[in-house]
């Protein structure tokens, strides 16, 4: 038996997959608005910030 015949068995299962969008769609148009009104000063700061650590 495949496992989606037992999620399909499972009731309500259908509000995971509706609350996991709304979830997803909420964080991404949040971050979506911070990136259109981030001050560019912060932008070119965290721009510039090194992606690994300097041993030298």
């Amino acid at each position: 038996m495949k496992f989606i015949n037992y999620i399909e068995k499972i009731s309500g299962v259908s509000i995971y997959g509706l609350s996991s969008l709304l979830l997803f769609g909420t964080i991404f148009l949040v971050m979506l608005i911070w990136t259109i009104k981030a001050d560019r000063g912060m932008i070119e700061e965290i721009r510039n910030i090194p992606l690994t650590k300097d041993n030298a």
